[in-house]
């Protein structure tokens, strides 16, 4: 059964120490996962859901990062996971269309921090989150994603596996199997959740960290899962996709790492209109252009980018995220699409949502025909004067085509960080993660960071 191979892999990692190129690539994982988790910490739904869990914060060893508090692991990890969403900067997969590490870092974190434990085996945690879940993500793709968030469905398996081999010790495989069959079939997420302005997108990460802990926990102490759920004929693959490459979810498993072709954001919206946002910063770079001049633009891309993106009246920043017309103006205008593109100044502009009148989106074929692999977008911009400006992105900037440098990821944590937890405690952290394979997790000492939200 495919739940015996995850199994026998997690061993195998376990019974050996990681490579040292995985180890920096689980350290940027982590690195990144906090530069998303900081500014979540003072929008929705954070305060909602520390109003609502006020009764149980302050009483146990895992940390609120940014919030000043504790929990027990698995409100910690649903609180942690659901933030870490809130402002779409979280990493992702491509070939699974899922953000591995809003789940699978805030369950793994919060256990390691309950349980005192090494840095070392925090990272190899993470690393056998992310391998087992990218590869059920990409085994059940592009199908799955018609109706389910991945990142609420496959995110039970990054987190429960990551749990998992935090607490399952020496060779005992059936931790794994079991919080992996148990996990599965709490796997869920709607896309309809993300197609208003709801918080429950958000929440759905930290829903799949919360089963990750619960479902491994509970497998740590007898509690046993239907072995055959991915592959049964009413299991998983069979509910929630068509036709699933089981055969290639368990290819190279432990030799080739999905963790070393992470992409990581490099704009604060949704990743499904990065690809349009990098051709416009190209052509403006390239070209002097007044906007005033502009007779129309089109941008050509992949159907499941104008699915989820093809919003052209936005009213509220979480839907602006999810506009492609409007990320694509601000960026032409603005230069960049990062938290500033979702004030309500930005939101009322009246340049960019004339921009955005302008502007066409249309469902390219051969793009959507290699989606969710390929993620290409095409911009062309008719001038008044009978110019025509035409740029092609087949990739996205932070894709593993163009990854984002470690000085990249040093930026975005220094710009994302400093304004919460303030700028020298930032730095030190910072430093801390980068050698966090010789640190104990608690040497972060993250429950103890300044607080912009409390």
């Amino acid at each position: 059964m495919i739940v015996d191979k995850f199994a026998e892999y997690a061993s195998l990692e376990l019974g050996r120490p990681l490579r040292d190129d995985v180890v920096h690539h689980a350290k940027r994982a982590l690195i990144d996962w906090f530069s998303a988790l900081f500014p979540g910490t003072v929008v929705a739904p954070a305060p909602n859901l520390l109003r609502a869990h006020s009764s149980e914060l302050g009483h146990g060893r895992s940390s609120l990062p940014g919030l000043q508090t504790t929990s027990h692991p698995g409100t910690a990890a649903w609180i942690n996971g659901s933030v870490s969403h809130a402002v779409e900067f979280d990493d992702i997969f491509r070939d699974a269309v899922y953000h591995p590490g809003c789940p699978t870092i805030a369950a793994a974190l919060a256990v390691a921090e309950d349980r005192a434990s090494s840095g070392a085996d925090l990272l190899k945690a993470i690393t056998i989150g992310y391998e087992i879940s990218t590869r059920i993500g990409a085994a059940v793709q592009p199908s799955h994603y018609r109706f389910f968030h991945t990142t609420g469905t496959v995110g039970c398996f990054g987190s429960s596996a990551a749990v998992a081999a935090l607490l399952q010790g020496g060779s005992n495989s059936d931790v794994m199997r079991h919080a992996l069959a148990t996990a599965t079939t709490f796997a869920s997420g709607l896309q309809q959740a993300f197609r208003s302005d709801a918080m429950t997108k958000a929440l759905h990460a930290g829903h799949a960290a919360w089963v990750g802990v619960t479902a491994a926990t509970a497998a740590a102490h007898g509690v046993t899962g239907a072995l055959d759920i991915l592959e049964g004929d009413a299991g998983f693959g069979a509910a929630m996709s068509v036709n699933p490459k089981w055969d290639e979810a368990t290819a190279e498993l432990g030799e080739r790492y999905n963790i070393m072709a992470i992409t990581q954001k490099n704009h604060g919206c949704c990743g499904h209109t990065f690809a349009a946002i990098d051709a416009m910063l190209d052509i403006r770079a390239q070209h002097q252009l007044d906007a005033a001049q502009i007779e129309s633009v089109t941008v050509d891309t992949y159907k499941t980018a104008l699915d989820v993106t093809g919003n052209f009246e936005p009213q509220t920043a979480f839907e602006a995220k999810f506009s492609l017309p409007y990320v694509v103006s601000h960026a032409l205008l603005h230069g960049s699409v990062r938290l500033g593109a979702f004030t309500a100044e930005r939101l009322a502009d009246p340049s960019i949502r004339s921009l955005m009148a302008k502007t066409r989106l249309n469902n390219d074929p051969e793009f959507s025909a290699k989606f969710p692999v390929m993620r290409a977008a095409r911009v062309k911009m008719s001038m008044k004067d009978g110019r025509v400006i035409e740029q092609f992105a087949p990739y996205r900037k932070g894709d593993p085509e163009a990854p984002l440098s470690d000085a990249d990821l040093n930026d975005k944590f220094m710009e994302l960080a400093p304004p919460i937890i303030g700028t020298a405690s930032a730095r030190t952290l910072l430093d801390k993660l980068w050698r966090l394979e010789t640190l104990g997790v608690a040497e972060l000492g993250l429950a103890a960071l300044p607080s912009a939200g409390r």
